[in-house]
């Protein structure tokens, strides 16, 4: 079975460019000036206020990947060894790009990917009217997606889960976040329109989910 790992990258939009209920909503909560900027620097992490700004495939069986990203700019695109760096125009060109690479795959590994990932592309996909290709949300308890946190976590038997940082750190696998770029980095980054950063930080993650997986399958999967 065809095995594909992918994980996302996304920005949030400017916070004066929502409408004035919307503003409301999400500053019900926010008593100081602490909270308000919370909310603003976590507009990201929902598709509803949100874009994704970078997907990132990798076949764990070839190695080789590659990473769709908002460029910003014209003739941005790179390859190295092990991925191609895919130069988009807009959200809706990554996202389609995704799902075409995705109708090739049957297994879907992730890390945080049915809290996150899955229903972030499914979400702006449906915005955008781009048609998924494959079920990215299947049975929790199914093998088509593979959620590691999910997995390492025992479907939610332990009460503390981890970043993938520290699950690395645990098993001895490098993470991506020593090399001096963290997801905190990514809104920043796009402003500065080094996009291609992004893409390569994106797939420093991917290359530790990989290593992740198979030290997860090899020691605490029962097959």
């Amino acid at each position: 079975m065809p095995k594909l790992i992918f994980d996302i990258e996304t920005v949030g939009v400017e916070f004066d460019s929502l409408d004035e209920k919307s503003k409301e909503t999400l500053l019900r909560f926010a008593e100081t000036d602490e909270d308000i900027e919370a909310v603003k620097n976590g507009l990201g992490f929902s598709p509803l206020t949100g874009q994704v700004v970078a997907i990132g495939i990798l076949n764990p069986d070839t190695d080789k990947g590659a990473v769709y990203f908002n460029s910003q700019e014209k003739n941005s695109s790179e390859t190295d060894k092990d991925a191609q760096y895919i130069s988009c125009q807009s959200e809706k060109e990554i996202l389609k790009n995704f799902w075409d690479a995705a109708s090739h795959y049957d297994k879907f590994i992730t890390f945080n990917g049915r809290t996150f990932d899955c229903p972030y592309i499914l979400v702006r996909s449906a915005i955008l009217k781009v048609k998924p290709t494959r079920n990215l949300m299947p049975n929790r308890y199914y093998d088509d997606h593979i959620d590691l946190l999910d997995r390492l976590t025992f479907f939610g038997a332990v009460r503390r889960k981890g970043s993938l940082h520290m699950w690395c750190q645990a098993f001895g696998i490098e993470s991506p976040k020593t090399k001096g770029v963290t997801g905190d980095d990514v809104a920043r980054l796009f402003k500065e329109k080094k996009s291609l950063d992004i893409a390569k930080y994106c797939f420093d993650d991917l290359k530790a989910t990989k290593a992740l997986y198979e030290y997860w399958d090899k020691y605490i999967n029962i097959k």
